[in-house]
């Protein structure tokens, strides 16, 4: 089984690796992801404060120059660990025993605006990139989509998938075989920030449990949530979950 997480715009600082672009996920990328990423550079380095705005999702001028650094040269970490906001704040990678972080860097799929498919234990420099903006005139979507949705059809193609990004990264890639995706409802309306919570949340509980299948997921207990419906349309099944808090 594969699992599918979206990423953050927002990120930590820091690492102890150094960055090495040849070694992502899918080698066959690389020539793309390079092309990409002297298109991004050369972006931050003309230093056109509207352009970076645009691209980064920022206004303040002192934000934006805060984002403008040569990622190339610095320090990487795991992506799992690059990423904050709620989904990851509630997953909590670093808490996690060893057995659980393992699973997590070998069952989840990350896909980054910026450098396309990763595995979760793929090494990251810290990058700014506004979900949907363009870099330059590339849009990054459809530059992923066309390069590097065919490589993740082959690649899950044995597997089975648990899909818990948001909506917009299908655009990246939308998986053509059966898989799974989750809905949370509380009092009877679909949640959209309680969402991110809780696909940390039964990430979490999903790496503790060392799930291997979506037949045991289904069956995973999860505090504060029951399944209130399962709804299967063409290849996606969802899982609706009732929020019990």
């Amino acid at each position: 089984m594969k699992i599918l997480l979206a990423p953050s715009e927002t990120k930590i600082s820091g690492g102890e690796a150094p960055f090495k672009l040849e070694a992502l996920l899918f080698k066959e990328l690389l020539p793309y992801r390079t092309k990409l990423l002297h298109t991004y550079m050369n972006i931050l380095q003309k230093g056109d404060m509207s352009e970076l705005s645009k691209m980064f999702g920022l206004k303040k001028e002192a934000d934006i120059k805060a984002h403008i650094r040569d990622i190339v040269h610095e320090p990487a970490m795991k992506a799992i660990e690059r990423y904050t906001g709620v989904a990851f704040d509630h997953l909590d990678y670093p808490a996690l025993e060893s057995k659980a972080k393992t699973y997590v860097d070998n069952h989840v799929i990350l896909c980054s605006n910026l450098f396309g498919f990763l595995r979760a234990d793929d090494l990251i420099p810290e990058y700014r990139l506004k979900q949907g903006a363009a870099v330059g005139d590339i849009k990054v979507e459809k530059f992923y989509h066309e390069h590097g949705a065919p490589l993740m059809e082959s690649y899950l193609k044995d597997e089975e998938i648990l899909d818990l990004r948001a909506g917009f990264y299908d655009k990246f890639y939308k998986p053509a075989k059966p898989y799974t995706t989750l809905k949370f409802i509380k009092d009877g309306k679909v949640v959209s920030h309680w969402a991110k919570a809780y696909r940390g949340i039964v990430l979490r509980e999903i790496a503790k449990a060392g799930i291997e299948s979506i037949e045991a997921f289904m069956k995973l207990p999860i505090d504060g949530l029951s399944i209130h419906e399962i709804q299967t349309k063409k290849n996606k099944t969802e899982i609706i979950y009732n929020i019990e808090l």
